[in-house]
């Protein structure tokens, strides 16, 4: 929940960690691309939003004047040296091209569908057991209880950590998602990468001396170059598979449930038509997109009429841009 104060005009002052915004954007941004579809407020050092989906299209593609160095608003603004060109802290998504395609690049294999299909029966059990826990419980929290558990085990097995240690990403995925809105040296303690790197740097000397079939070990034998990963590339990215493939996933299952609680028909439909599965879920992903991430100005210019300074951040909402009319002709549906 945001440290700051309400907002008041969303136009000139929004902020994507206030109660309004994280409790129903859909108004917010319908109103947005109304009445000032690219809005601007001076938090977190200036701060830009676009909510049609023809603007965050061409920010998302405009490698010129805008830098994926750093993807999440927050308080702690990156200096010159803090992510180092051309590998970031993160890659490949902190990557910028042409670095960014080869990073992308190695590890397609890893997400072939072979492999990613061999993690179905052991994922479908996770969850039956997860069901199972709940039986005799007249209620309990879907969000908390299934689908935060789902993404955080399977990654953990994907990159073959120990099982027990899966609470402790819930404690890392809050350092560097959730915690944006703190005091800019608060940040920078809360997020000291001390133990979150002590951790992988201990994970990844465990698969040096005991090399397994899990993608710690394809990251330390993959090479870009005919060399191997340098060791920043190597933990950037377990750091990024961690986050990126347990944040988005327990968000996309969260609002997928939250959805047909709240949306009686649709559930009741998908129970008498279980064919329409396929197509309910592409359409949840389209509605409920959970990625919210960012950009950074990287030079003066003018976009949408709006004048931009080198160092702004302009933060893309896809679900935005996905419910935008002009693309989409209803918020859910199939």
């Amino acid at each position: 929940m945001s440290s700051h104060p309400p907002v008041r005009d969303w136009a000139t002052d929004f902020d994507h960690t206030d109660p309004g915004w994280v409790t129903d954007p859909f108004p917010i941004w319908d109103e947005l691309r109304e009445t000032c579809p690219v809005a601007h407020s001076d938090r977190y050092g200036g701060t830009w939003l676009p909510v049609r989906h023809e603007d965050v299209a061409a920010v998302a593609y405009d490698t010129e004047h805008f830098t994926s160095r750093q993807v999440i608003v927050s308080e702690a603004r990156p200096g010159p040296n803090d992510l180092p060109a051309p590998i970031g802290i993160a890659p490949p998504i902190t990557s910028d091209p042409p670095f960014h395609a080869l990073a992308r690049r190695l590890l397609l294999p890893a997400f072939a569908p072979k492999p990613i299909a061999a993690l179905e029966p052991s994922t479908r059990e996770l969850c039956r057991e997860l069901l199972d826990a709940t039986a005799g419980k007249s209620t309990f929290d879907a969000a908390v209880e299934y689908a935060q558990e789902i993404p955080v085990r399977v990654i953990v097995r994907m990159l073959g950590f120990p099982q027990e240690d899966a609470p402790r990403f819930r404690q890392f995925i809050h350092q560097i998602i959730e915690a944006v809105d703190v005091p800019a040296e608060e940040r920078r303690e809360l997020q000291d990468q001390g133990e979150l790197g002590e951790y992988f740097e201990a994970r990844i000397n465990e698969h040096l001396a005991n090399p397994q079939s899990d993608l710690t070990t394809f990251l330390l034998e993959a090479e870009l170059d005919g060399n191997k990963l340098e060791p920043d590339h190597v933990m950037g990215t377990m750091i990024l598979l961690m986050v990126a493939g347990i944040d988005t996933t327990w968000s996309a299952i969260g609002a997928s449930i939250w959805h047909l609680a709240t949306h009686p028909e649709d559930r009741h439909r998908l129970a008498a038509e279980p064919e329409l599965l396929p197509t309910a879920v592409e359409e949840f992903l389209r509605a409920y997109a959970p990625v919210t991430m960012a950009r950074m100005v990287s030079q003066d210019f003018e976009f949408q009429g709006c004048p931009m300074r080198a160092g702004d951040w302009m933060l893309l909402p896809f679900p935005a841009a996905n419910r935008d009319p002009e693309v989409s002709r209803m918020p859910i549906g199939w």
